[in-house]
């Protein structure tokens, strides 16, 4: 490899990118968001190769629940990891209109909902389950450790 193609390479180690479909949105500051996403995962002893969060309405997230994991329901995120661990590689799709409705639902502010999800999707790329009550509260503790050391 030569040295003038040395740094795209690198560009690609180690990046997160915030992209939306069907929507208008954008993080407010997505530097921070991005450090406080390496922090979750460097907690968790996994090596960051590339994390794309795309954020999406929930009609485009119930089409991707549907056509790949056959799940005719909404959901606030789901979750396609191309790594496992320890690397973290994938794509977090992320529902705004689930995380308005659930942040008005649970009595929280917009942005906790919404970072407490985006944490979610890496803690599913860093290994952690959610379908046992087990693995529920595992993760939910999990969650609230890395809303602790938000920024």
């Amino acid at each position: 490899m030569s040295v003038e193609h040395f740094p795209s390479f690198i560009d690609e180690i180690n990046r997160i990118t915030f992209s939306s479909e069907e929507i208008s949105f954008k993080l407010k500051d997505e530097t921070a968001t991005g450090e406080w996403l390496k922090k979750v995962i460097g907690r968790e002893e996994r090596l960051l190769r590339s994390l794309n969060f795309i954020f999406c309405s929930d009609e485009y997230l119930h089409r991707i629940n549907v056509e790949y994991l056959q799940h005719d329901t909404f959901t606030d995120v789901i979750t396609f990891p191309y790594a496992g661990p320890p690397f973290i590689e994938g794509d977090v799709f992320i529902s705004v209109d689930r995380i308005r409705e659930n942040a008005e639902k649970y009595g929280v502010p917009f942005s906790k909902e919404l970072f407490r999800v985006m944490a979610h999707g890496v803690l599913h790329l860093c290994g952690y389950g959610d379908k046992t009550t087990d693995e529920k509260k595992k993760m939910t503790e999990k969650e609230n450790e890395a809303l602790e050391f938000l920024e």
